[in-house]
């Protein structure tokens, strides 16, 4: 099974273009409004799918929270300063008891992320 992660925001092509160049995606399938915006796009991750980015006046919200695990600080930092470009960090970069490094932003779209680096279990007898 896989699960495909779809997007529906204002600014389909800005929301594209800066997701690829946050995470190293490229474009594939796609096709466009009359108005230049996405009606559909794919954005690949090596090949495979990692986002579907379609325009939508009204931006779906909800209580969902995109998790990105990332395998180095650099990339982890990189991605965060590009998607807090414009948005809001309700968490910013630093160490949790699960995590030696993560942070939340919600972009300029709308969209939440959690990004973190691999995660291991908090210390016996944590309490939040």
């Amino acid at each position: 099974m896989e699960i495909g992660i779809g997007l529906y925001v204002e600014g389909s092509r800005e929301a594209a273009e800066t997701y690829m160049q946050a995470f190293g995606l490229e474009l594939g399938y796609h096709v466009l409004n009359a108005d230049g915006t996405f009606f559909h796009s794919e954005l690949l991750k090596d090949g495979k799918a990692f986002l579907s980015v379609v325009e939508s006046e009204k931006a779906a919200k909800g209580p969902v929270e995109l998790g990105v695990t990332f395998s180095s600080r650099d990339e982890l930092e990189g991605v965060y300063r590009i998607l807090s470009e414009g948005g809001t960090v309700s968490m910013p970069l630093g160490e949790l008891p699960w995590s030696p490094l993560a942070a939340v932003v919600t972009d300029r779209f709308g969209v939440t992320w959690f990004l973190t680096l691999p995660q291991y279990r908090p210390p016996e007898g944590f309490v939040p």
